[in-house]
């Protein structure tokens, strides 16, 4: 059955073969350690992290929630005289439980106008899940007080949760462009650019995509395969490429969406020549794909896996 992962803070073992189990694949897996250096960029709002277990479901099951709990202003004092200056909203995304706090939250940044252009798309085509939701006025003056900022990130903090709780907006295309668009945007050109700094962009966004979405979603399976394309996308594999790979394996177990089954078998070449390169046994994976061919399932002569993700997901990336 599919499944959100409640991700603990638990050190990823150096060797990926010490995986060898599903839970442990996924729980090793998705624990990232944050490599971007934060901003000394000067906050203009920020407050800590609300955390109330009395709240959370008395079984101990995971809760999403979303906080703002920062925001700042760009462009900083100095830089880019030119541009209009506009406040950007620090978004956290856990899965806290009655007893502990998400260690491992995911983190976003947008501006007004992407809440706005989100809440707009939504009301236009959903206009009944959005009947009762209102949406923060544009205001003239005072647009960089704590008091209106304060005001806003509770405004975006609810618009977010009514979202999540209905399945219809929950899996709109506008929600999802809303989560990874600019991320995606910036990690296809850097993917390009065969620029490693698109693992940490794709990392943060599939740890986002995963506290939303199930498991063998399309959107967590789709960055998820992204993201082992930029692990393998050089002649020498980056360090996390096994661990993505293997985890990308255990997730298309028992795979029932037809929709994604043409990454599969690109997705088992892929990781074929990874473990080759790192002198892994190959075998389980071979035997995939001649199981594959007795069913009449052509295993030869496919797309790439970016090739494949491009057919289902065009972007920006050369294929």
């Amino acid at each position: 059955m599919a499944r959100r992962t409640h991700v603990s803070s638990i050190d990823v073992p150096d060797n990926p073969e010490d995986l060898d189990s599903p839970d442990s694949i996924e729980v090793g897996t998705l624990t990232i350690q944050d490599a971007e250096t934060k901003s000394n960029q000067k906050e203009i709002w920020e407050r800590p992290p609300r955390y109330n277990p009395e709240k959370l479901p008395e079984d101990n099951s995971p809760a999403l929630l979303f906080e703002i709990l920062s925001a700042r202003i760009m462009p900083p004092d100095g830089e880019d005289l030119k541009v209009k200056r506009y406040v950007v909203y620090n978004v956290t995304v856990r899965q806290d439980t009655r007893n502990s706090m998400d260690q491992q939250p995911a983190t976003i940044e947008r501006r007004y106008t992407d809440f706005r252009d989100m809440f707009q798309s939504l009301k236009r085509d959903h206009p009944q899940e959005m009947a009762n939701i209102d949406f923060p006025n544009k205001v003239l003056m005072g647009n960089f007080s704590a008091s209106l900022i304060a005001d806003r990130g509770l405004a975006f903090e609810e618009l977010l949760t009514h979202i999540v709780r209905n399945s219809v907006l929950r899996n709109s295309t506008i929600f999802l462009d809303f989560l990874q668009d600019n991320e995606l945007s910036k990690a296809c050109q850097l993917l390009d650019e065969r620029n490693d700094a698109c693992i940490s962009l794709l990392e943060n966004t599939f740890m986002l995509l995963n506290k939303i979405f199930m498991d063998r979603s399309k959107p967590v399976l789709l960055i998820l395969c992204r993201l082992v394309c930029a692990c393998t996308n050089s002649p020498v594999p980056h360090p996390s490429a096994e661990k993505w790979a293997a985890l990308a394996l255990n997730r298309y177990e028992t795979l029932c969406d037809i929709d994604l089954l043409p990454l599969y078998i690109p997705l088992l070449h892929t990781c074929a020549h990874l473990w080759w390169q790192k002198g892994r046994d190959q075998k389980p994976i071979t035997e995939r794909l001649n199981d594959m061919s007795k069913k009449g399932i052509s295993i030869n002569n496919n797309p790439t896996l970016m090739q494949a993700i491009h057919k289902l997901d065009p972007r920006s990336e050369t294929i």
